[in-house]
């Protein structure tokens, strides 16, 4: 079974002992509480790397529930969701998924990136998402009713929608959702500071390049330096690399191939820390 999980991209995290680092910009934490005691279905939307999974481990430890984290792709059925029969010592017996697991214990499940995943799995969903709050399970025969203490969380990064990845309105609409963006200036070189162990005020220059950067969004990058990538700059610069290399194997190489762009990006590097 965890063979089974690990190829799936599936992440199952018990109730947490210590809550997970994160900084509020706006009510978010208001929000989700709420949605969670009102049972209602939540959608992040937010470009890669600004947050949105720290904050719903955040959530889930601070709620008490355990956490079912699916990192959703091309090959990701219902079938993976839901449960299958599998063979086990000679015998077929039926394991739940990671959908169905979070309902029977009362945990939520957060699909990551919903879009990747096949069509069938939207349709899985639309039962749940609505008054009646249920889950049927054809190859078993039975239908699940939540539980008051689960909740249905899932995301996307509108900037990979296109016509052929998208998420219907008819899905949508079934989600009070809530938009994230990369944090403000003061509030990002705090969270840096405190992932990376980084000093604050080497972090501020930090910051500060990657504001310049992602004005570059559409012209020379299709996505810009996320806070993921910053941390990990901060990292190596806490572990001794000088800043110029740092930022350029996480700031640079990551984002882009084209030789005259990556020149583009380390003139803008060296005019920092050069």
């Amino acid at each position: 079974m965890e063979t089974s999980l690990q190829q799936q991209n599936i992440q199952i995290t018990p109730v947490a002992e210590e809550i997970p680092f994160y900084l509020p910009v706006g009510n978010e934490c208001t929000l989700f509480e709420t949605a969670y005691r009102r049972q209602l279905p939540l959608l992040l939307k937010g470009p890669t790397g600004c947050g949105k999974t720290r904050f719903v481990a955040h959530m889930a430890a601070r709620l008490g529930r355990p956490l079912f984290t699916v990192s959703c792709h091309d090959d990701l059925t219902a079938a993976d969701l839901t449960g299958r029969y599998l063979l086990k010592g000679g015998e077929t017996v039926w394991v739940d998924g990671p959908l169905t697991r979070a309902m029977r214990e009362g945990g939520i499940c957060y699909l990551d990136e919903i879009v990747e995943a096949r069509k069938d799995v939207t349709v899985v969903l639309h039962p749940l998402t609505d008054d009646r709050r249920i889950l049927p399970l054809e190859r078993t025969g039975e239908t699940l009713r939540a539980p008051d203490e689960f909740m249905l969380v899932i995301s996307y990064n509108p900037g990979y929608q296109n016509i052929l990845k998208s998420l219907k309105p008819s899905t949508r609409q079934r989600f009070v959702s809530l938009s994230f963006d990369f944090p403000p200036g003061e509030v990002e070189v705090e969270i840096v500071a405190n992932e990376s162990g980084l000093a604050r005020e080497r972090c501020i220059p930090l910051i500060n390049l990657a504001t310049r950067l992602r004005t570059l969004k559409g012209i020379d990058l299709e996505e810009v330096v996320s806070t993921r990538l910053l941390v990990y700059c901060a990292i190596l610069m806490e572990e001794g690399l000088d800043p110029l290399q740092a930022a350029q194997i996480t700031l640079v190489e990551p984002l882009c191939d084209e030789t005259d762009v990556k020149e583009g990006l380390l003139e803008l590097i060296r005019a920092t820390y050069g």
